[in-house]
């Protein structure tokens, strides 16, 4: 075959640095959100869905065919923590956490993260950041340690 195709949806998830809650503000949230997605689509991705509450982020998006996740997810938080210390000075001292989870989507798993991910505030009524990111780990068979996953 002469053509290189790929059709790749990842769910990323990622904490701001110790799940400090630097994004209780909703329209400072909307707005990194809309940021975000611009990020996705210089790296050559498809924002589907981006959405979070104060302390960390979701962003369901297809992956082009010549990044890698590292770099997406790399470049994803480095620009995006750039835009927030350049808009206000109390965010200088904000950082993602170092690591991140990202989960393959199929087709039909499609419209349901998606509202997953448009829902995060009902969801974090119920739940911390720390339950549901255990969760997908273990609904997606990821062996990991307790100790390095948090920081």
């Amino acid at each position: 075959m002469p053509q290189s195709l790929a059709s790749v949806n990842l769910h990323t998830i990622f904490s701001t640095k110790n799940r400090e809650p630097w994004l209780r503000n909703a329209n400072l949230r909307a707005d990194l959100h809309s940021w975000m997605g611009g990020v996705v689509n210089t790296l050559g991705c498809i924002p589907i869905e981006i959405g979070g509450v104060s302390d960390h982020v979701h962003l369901l998006t297809t992956l082009s065919r010549t990044l890698t996740i590292a770099d997406f997810v790399k470049e994803t938080k480095r620009v995006s923590a750039l835009w927030l210390k350049e808009r206000s000075a109390d965010f200088r001292a904000f950082h993602w956490q170092a690591g991140y989870g990202v989960f393959s989507i199929g087709q039909s798993q499609k419209d349901t993260v998606i509202r997953y991910v448009r829902d995060q505030e009902a969801h974090h009524r119920k739940r911390t950041f720390k339950e549901e990111f255990r969760d997908f780990l273990d609904r997606y068979e990821v062996e990991y340690d307790e100790r390095y996953v948090w920081d």
